[in-house]
C-alpha cells in the first residue's frame, strides 16, 4: 500500500503558504554548528586515544566523539540541498574536514539523494535511498542494521584500493562509479553515469579522498600513528552507520513495493516525523526527525523544520493528514515498520 487514497486531499498549497517565510538559511547557525560539533568530534576523538582503554573517561569522550561526528556527517543531508553556487566555502570545508576523513565525500550523496525526492523516482526502484521495508519480510530490516558492520571497510577498501586501480583500469573505474560510490541503502542500486547534479569537483573529491586513506595507512605503517587509530576510527565510523541505519528505517514507512510512481502527498505520508523524545536529536540531528516535513519542503534549512511541524500541526484548517505521518518517538516509527511487514506478509 504506497499512501492511503485520500492523500490528494492534502492541503498543500496551504501548508506551503503557511511556511512560506522559513525558507532562508541562516550561515552563522550552519557554521556555528558545524564547528562546535567538529572541534567536538575530533577533540574527543584524540582523547579517547590519549585516555586508558574502557576506562570511564575512554568510554565518554568515545560516545561524544562518536554523536559529534555523526552530527557532522549528517550536514551532507543539508549539503545536498543547497542552492548551486551558494554555501561554497561550507561545502569545501566540511569535506576537508569531515567528508574526506570519514571517507563519504559530498559527492558520494549529490544527485542519489536529488532521485529521491523526485516523483518519478522516489520510491521506485530507481531510489537508492528506498526498499520496500514495509511490503517484505522482515529480517531483511534486520540485515540492514547489521550491514553497519562492514560498511566502514567498504568506503575504505573503495578509496585505498579500488580508486586507485579504476585511474588505470577503465572498467574498474566504471564499476566504481555505478556500485561503490553512493550514499544509499539498496546494494543493487546502480548509479547512472554523471551529470551537474552529481558535482563539478567529484574527481578532485575522490582523489582528496584516496589521498586521506592512504595518508592514514602510510602513517600507521610508519608508526607515526599507533594502530589504535584505525581501531577508534572503524569504532567511531561504525557507530555513526549503525545510528544511520536506525535512523534511516524510522524516516519512511517503506510501503511502496516499487512499481508506483507516488506525488508529493504521497511521498510526504510515506514518511515520517518523530515529534517525541529527548533523544531524537541525537539519533535523527540536523532536523531529520522531521523527515516527512522535509519531504514536504525539500529546500527548506534544517533549522526551520521544528518551527514549520508547529506551525503546521497548529494553523492548518486540517491537519488530520499531516499528523498521520507523526510517530510519538524512534520505538514507535521502528515497531509501526516491523508490524506493517509482519501484515504484508500474512496478505500474501
Amino acid at each position: 500500500m504506497p499512501a492511503p487514497e485520500n492523500s490528494e486531499d492534502f492541503p498543500l498549497q496551504e501548508a506551503r503558504a503557511l511556511v512560506a517565510h522559513l525558507m532562508k538559511r541562516n550561515p552563522l547557525i550552519y557554521w556555528a554548528d558545524l564547528l562546535l560539533n567538529l572541534v567536538l568530534g575530533w577533540g574527543s576523538f584524540y582523547l579517547v586515544m590519549e585516555t586508558e582503554p574502557f576506562s570511564i573517561a575512554n568510554i565518554l569522550f568515545f560516545i561524544v566523539s562518536s554523536f559529534s561526528l555523526y552530527r557532522v556527517a549528517i550536514f551532507v543531508h543539508e549539503i545536498v540541498h543547497f542552492k548551486k553556487g551558494t554555501f561554497k566555502s561550507f561545502v569545501a570545508f566540511w569535506n576537508i574536514t569531515a567528508g574526506f576523513p570519514l571517507l563519504i565525500p559530498s559527492f558520494t550523496y549529490y544527485g542519489v539523494h536529488n532521485d529521491h525526492h523526485r516523483r518519478d523516482t522516489y520510491g521506485t526502484t530507481e531510489d537508492g535511498e528506498y526498499l520496500p521495508f514495509g511490503a517484505e519480510e522482515g529480517w531483511k530490516i534486520i540485515a540492514y542494521v547489521f550491514l553497519s558492520l562492514i560498511l566502514p571497510f567498504l568506503f575504505l577498501a573503495r578509496f585505498l584500493i579500488l580508486t586507485p586501480l579504476s585511474w588505470v583500469i577503465p572498467p574498474l573505474g566504471r564499476y566504481a562509479w555505478e556500485r561503490a560510490s553512493s550514499l544509499t541503502i539498496d546494494l543493487a542500486y546502480r548509479r547512472p553515469p554523471p551529470t551537474r547534479l552529481d558535482g563539478e569537483y567529484w574527481r578532485i573529491q575522490e582523489v582528496c579522498a584516496t589521498l586521506y586513506a592512504w595518508a592514514g595507512a602510510i602513517m600507521i605503517y610508519q608508526g607515526v600513528l599507533p594502530f589504535k587509530f584505525i581501531v577508534v576510527w572503524y569504532l567511531v565510523t561504525l557507530t555513526i552507520f549503525f545510528m544511520n541505519s536506525f535512523r534511516t528505517l524510522g524516516a519512511h514507512a517503506y510501503r511502496n513495493p516499487g512499481d508506483v510512481k507516488m506525488s508529493v502527498p504521497d511521498q510526504f505520508l510515506d514518511s515520517v516525523d518523530v515529534t517525541g523524545g529527548m533523544l531524537s536529536p541525537f539519533w535523527a540531528p540536523v532536523g531529520l526527525r522531521y523527515h516527512a516535513t522535509h519531504h514536504l519542503f525539500p529546500q527548506m534549512p534544517y533549522h526551520s523544520l521544528g518551527e514549520a511541524h508547529d506551525i503546521l500541526v497548529r494553523d492548518l484548517s486540517d491537519n488530520s493528514l499531516y499528523l498521520a505521518a507523526t510517530r510519538r518517538s524512534l520505538w514507535h516509527a521502528l515497531t509501526t515498520l516491523w508490524e506493517d511487514s509482519k501484515l504484508s506478509q500474512q496478505k500474501n
